[in-house]
Parts: C-alpha cells; structure tokens; sequence
C-alpha cells in the first residue's frame, strides 16, 4: 500500500552517500541498496512502492552543493512519471 506522503528534508546533505543513506530510510529500500543513481532507479522502479506524494526539503540547498547527484535523482524522479506515471510519486521540491 502506497504511503500518501514521504518527507525527506536533504537540507544537510553534504554528498551522494549522504542523500542515497537518507533516500534509502525514508522509502524503505533493501540494506543492500547500491547508493548510486543506477540502483536508485532500480529501488524506486522496482523494489519498493513510491509513495502518492514525495516532498524533497531544502533540495535547492542540496542541489547547489551537489549539482551531479541532484542532477541524477532528478532525472530518475521525472523518467519514473514518464514511463511508469501510475506508481510514480509527484515530487515537491521544496
């Protein structure tokens, strides 16, 4: 059963295993999760249930410092809506 909405504040977040750690509690993915863009597709595509609504706090800070990674989600997040919109959760940047 789909949650209706997952909070995750990345305000803090220093690098891309910080924000993959984070991700990873906050959705639930397996301990093994691989912390990097391709497992993150992997996880949200796959292995856990997306929830309704996904509201990413202080992503804008985040985003500024690590512009790669965030980069990465962002893409995967906006593919997922794309291709599978259904199981898709909409995203808030906030």
């Amino acid at each position: 059963m789909r949650k209706p909405l997952v909070v995750i504040d990345v305000a803090d977040v220093a690098d891309a295993r910080h924000v993959h750690r984070r991700l990873a509690e906050a959705l639930a993915f397996p301990a093994w999760y691989g912390c990097n863009g391709d497992a993150f597709w992997d996880a949200i595509t796959g292995l856990v249930d997306m929830p309704e609504q996904l509201r990413l706090i202080g992503w804008h800070a985040f985003e500024r410092r690590c512009n790669a990674e965030a980069r990465i989600i962002k893409q995967c997040l906006d593919r997922m809506s794309e291709e599978f919109p259904t199981l898709a959760a909409q995203v808030e940047y906030a």
